[in-house]
């Protein structure tokens, strides 16, 4: 693949192959008749980090994400946004639109993001956006129509926009007892909000970034994440973007008769309904969260504090040497209409000195060959 490349002028060939006939033709020198010149290479998937804080001051899970993506061979992306990158202390494309102290609210009544849009032109949103919101007590229907305001911004900007919606981490600040029960149930909100939304030609998945996230270990104030948590964040973009890039390239905003992307998708939440010294039972519902009939899921699994699932029903188990499982769905629950969820556990087994049973997990959904 390419490597990604900035917004750098293309090289123009017919003027050079104009000059190179002018100096051969004296040698006798001809080109072969219909001889054309390359087409052009198409532009980087231009991907926009969208947010507050936690995405941009200074976010650096969009560095951990960028180089997963880059060291798995997508080299062909451009994150962009009209805010610079704020160190992390990697090598990363840091443009984003990460705005400290936004609130989705206030950018939708005040139209601030078309103007971005039209500064950044991205193919696919990634968008963590609401947590100010919430803290500051608004209510979840008003904090969603600033969403369907987004969203038809970004499609008037781009018809075949892909957006990418979080269910936002978990909020615990010493300032707001409130808040950590506010982002469960605007969460909560988000998954219908998302399949009523979504179209064939600009679709919407909900990737939940909630479970498994805990203030306490991946925060260092109970709001923004730390190392961990960055390293938590990326792990649960990177399935959902890379199922984007792996689709077709963003169509023309101009051909209105490109095939639109309805593409199956899914979401998987973790909870470890029994403990015990030296390991747990786990339990993952995946849901399907597109408008699509999804007929097979795949769910990674990455447990915390060295656990190793051992058992497994409900689904296939492969187990990487790094103790990251792969669950795959059973003959018997792989079909999901849209909304309908099924679940698989688990045992796992921890050190003794493991602390509450927490997960990492992530879904890939599969639709019906053609």
């Amino acid at each position: 693949m390419r490597r990604t490349r900035r917004s750098s002028p293309r090289l123009r060939i017919a003027p050079v192959l104009g000059l190179l006939a002018a100096l051969l033709l004296p040698l006798c020198i001809t080109f072969a008749p219909g001889a054309t010149a390359a087409p052009a290479a198409a532009d980087p998937v231009r991907v926009m980090p969208l947010g507050d804080s936690i995405t941009g001051s200074p976010g650096c899970w969009r560095a951990v994400l960028w180089n997963r993506l880059l060291n798995s061979g997508y080299t062909d992306i451009d994150f962009v946004g009209t805010l610079p990158p704020q160190g992390c202390g990697q090598a990363h494309d840091g443009d984003n639109e990460g705005h400290g102290g936004e609130l989705v609210t206030n950018v939708a009544d005040q139209n601030l993001l078309p103007g971005r849009l039209a500064a950044t032109r991205p193919d696919i949103v990634v968008m963590h956006f609401g947590t100010n919101d919430v803290w500051s007590s608004i209510a979840p229907d008003r904090i969603l129509a600033a969403y369907t305001k987004l969203v038809t911004q970004m499609r008037a900007s781009n018809p075949d926009m892909r957006i990418l919606v979080a269910q936002l981490i978990p909020m615990n600040p010493a300032s707001c007892a409130a808040c950590a029960q506010r982002v469960v149930d605007f969460n909560a909100r988000i998954p219908d909000w998302a399949r009523a939304t979504s179209t064939e030609r600009s679709s919407i998945t909900v990737v939940d970034q909630w479970t498994g996230f805990s203030t306490a270990t991946d925060t260092y104030d109970g709001v923004h994440p730390n190392a961990s948590g960055d390293d938590k964040i990326a792990a649960r973009w990177y399935p959902a973007l890379t199922s984007l890039l792996d689709g077709d390239a963003p169509s023309d905003p101009g051909d209105p008769g490109d095939p639109g992307g309805g593409r199956p998708s899914c979401s998987a939440s973790f909870r470890a309904p029994s403990v015990w010294q030296g390991g747990y039972q786990g339990e993952v519902t995946v849901t399907n969260t597109s408008a699509s009939s999804v007929t097979g899921w795949t769910v990674t699994v990455v447990a915390a504090d060295g656990a190793r699932l051992t058992q497994i029903w409900g689904g296939t188990l492969t187990t990487a040497a790094d103790g990251t499982a792969t669950v795959t769905n059973a003959s018997w629950n792989g079909t999901l209409a849209p909304g309908a969820n099924a679940t698989f556990g688990f045992i796992a087994s921890t050190p003794a000195t493991a602390g509450t049973p927490s997960a990492t997990v992530s879904c890939t959904a599969r639709a019906a060959s053609s």
